[in-house]
């Protein structure tokens, strides 16, 4: 089975064990998904079954929109809800406040990943050393923050809005403005609400084309070249340029690469949706 759609991964679940659930359901044995979410986060996943596993590379998947809450006064050595170590109640501040400090926490941010986070060091996810109790350091990173909206403040909660660049952590930003606003702070909810234009919609099948992240080129050669997976000419494309383009026949589509003006074929003679 072919498919692409949007799951909702609930609260206090690994995306892997969610995923795991998905296949039994499906009754499917290939499947993935992109953009992981942490346990204690819930919202939009992007599943994939069968073939469609290999698309992941080719979608659109910016902006990545979240609502989080910040628990002022609250500390954790993984920057959420699940490992709280300090906990007071900090002085109420001036919503007026919380809205510029938003407004001022955007564009590109550099900040340190958690060490909780799936981060490699040395082959080993961040957060097995962290719950080892390994000692280690994380390179700085940079994420780019698109816009902030402020949803609401009850002392010591902020809820806000956020759209990121792929690869963003949440959790880091919340410790920054936090940083900014005087305090410590944590996370203790967060939703992905979208990643680019998937939202989700009851695990509505999707049709893939709509989502790639690609320029649609035309063969004008003899379309069983590229059905038989023959070797193919630059100079036989409408666009002879490098880069990556989508080839779309009549049932099904194919990805090609054109650098240094050879052709190489991606993924060729790919099912659309059926849906």
């Amino acid at each position: 089975m072919n498919r692409l759609f949007v799951a909702y991964k609930p609260k206090g679940m690994v995306s892997n064990r969610f995923l795991s659930i998905l296949k039994r359901k499906y009754g499917v044995k290939k499947a993935g998904f992109s953009g992981i979410l942490d346990p204690f986060a819930s919202g939009c996943l992007i599943v994939a079954f069968g073939a469609y596993t290999k698309l992941f590379n080719y979608l659109n998947l910016e902006p990545k929109i979240y609502r989080a809450t910040l628990w002022l006064g609250a500390s954790s050595n993984s920057g959420d809800n699940e490992n709280i170590n300090q906990i007071h109640l900090p002085p109420t501040l001036d919503e007026t406040q919380i809205k510029n400090a938003l407004q001022n926490l955007q564009g590109k941010i550099n900040y340190t990943p958690p060490k909780f986070s799936a981060k490699k060091i040395d082959g080993k996810r961040a957060y097995e050393l962290a719950r080892a109790g390994s000692e280690f350091e994380l390179k700085e990173c940079q994420m780019e923050v698109f816009s902030t909206k402020f949803i609401s403040y009850c002392h010591p909660f902020i809820t806000f809005d956020i759209a990121v660049s792929a690869g963003s952590y949440i959790r880091s930003y919340a410790q920054i403005l936090a940083k900014n606003l005087g305090l410590i702070g944590t996370l203790s909810a967060l939703e992905r609400i979208s990643e680019g234009k998937f939202k989700f919609q009851n695990e509505t099948p999707l049709n893939p084309l709509e989502y790639l992240n690609l320029t649609k080129n035309s063969y004008k050669g003899d379309i069983l070249d590229i059905v038989l997976g023959k070797k193919l000419k630059c100079s036989d494309f409408e666009t002879s340029s490098d880069g990556e383009y989508l080839i779309e026949l009549d049932d099904t589509f194919s990805i090609i690469k054109i650098e240094n003006q050879e052709v190489k074929y991606m993924i060729n003679r790919m099912e659309k949706c059926l849906y």
